[in-house]
């Protein structure tokens, strides 16, 4: 099965298109790479190939676990054939260990686990910066139900206890990473994608960033670490 042609949107890491089916669309996943809300952009070659076989792994684990996704199937090296979701425009992210901006905020130690993991809603503007929200916010600017939110959480923390795991026995530690989810005949599924890109991992042995990090940052070896998490997560 292949994209009609009919691209319906392009974001900063995935191209979306019509697929046959009007209620399934073609993720194409490209080797753009943005950080800062957009200020900082480039290209990490390879990416999208990377992104793309790790989201199916990742997907099939948790569709395995009973938990519902978006994915059907992975149609080519950069392209995914999903469910037509309507997005919720709330971005959640699960947090096993301080870092990034947990620790500015805050001022807390990086690398200080968290125990139990917590949950931050964050509403999807780029116009706004993708700012931190709260449950009451949310309500406020009539963006998701008290119940969804709830659901929200209740899914972040049941994908975080697949993941978690699945990543330590494949000598990762998975820090925090973020997730989007859509609506698909009035249910709440898990969609976007799980990969290097939205996801912060660390090796367990060196501690050193295998992920978007690394470009945020000018690290170095950008390739080689999306490389490797490829190796791990599907070798």
């Amino acid at each position: 099965m292949d994209a009609t042609g009919l691209m319906l949107y392009e974001g900063k890491a995935k191209k979306i298109f019509a697929a046959a089916r009007p209620d399934q669309v073609i993720q194409y996943f490209k080797d753009d790479a943005t950080a800062f809300n957009a200020e900082k952009r480039g290209t990490i070659v390879g990416k999208g190939v990377v992104n793309n076989m790790v989201s199916e792994r990742l997907f099939m684990l948790l569709d395995e676990k009973g938990i519902p996704t978006h994915f059907l199937e992975r149609l080519s090296d950069r392209e995914m054939l999903t469910k037509k979701v309507t997005i919720v425009p709330v971005e959640v992210v699960v947090r096993n260990v301080v870092a990034g901006s947990l620790a500015k905020r805050l001022g807390l130690q990086a690398g200080e686990a968290i125990e139990p993991a917590i949950v931050e809603f964050y509403y999807k503007n780029d116009a706004l910066g993708d700012p931190l929200v709260n449950d009451d916010h949310l309500r406020l600017m009539k963006v998701a139900t008290p119940g969804v939110l709830r659901e929200l959480r209740e899914q972040a923390h049941k994908i975080n206890a697949v993941l978690k795991p699945f990543f330590v026995e494949r000598k990762m530690q998975l820090v925090d990473f973020k997730l989007e989810f859509g609506v698909f005949h009035n249910k709440l599924i898990l969609a976007d994608e799980i990969s290097p890109d939205t996801c912060r991992l660390w090796d367990m042995a060196t501690g050193e960033s295998m992920d978007k990090d690394r470009f945020r940052k000018d690290m170095g070896k950008i390739e080689e670490a999306y490389q490797e998490v490829l190796k791990r997560v599907c070798g």
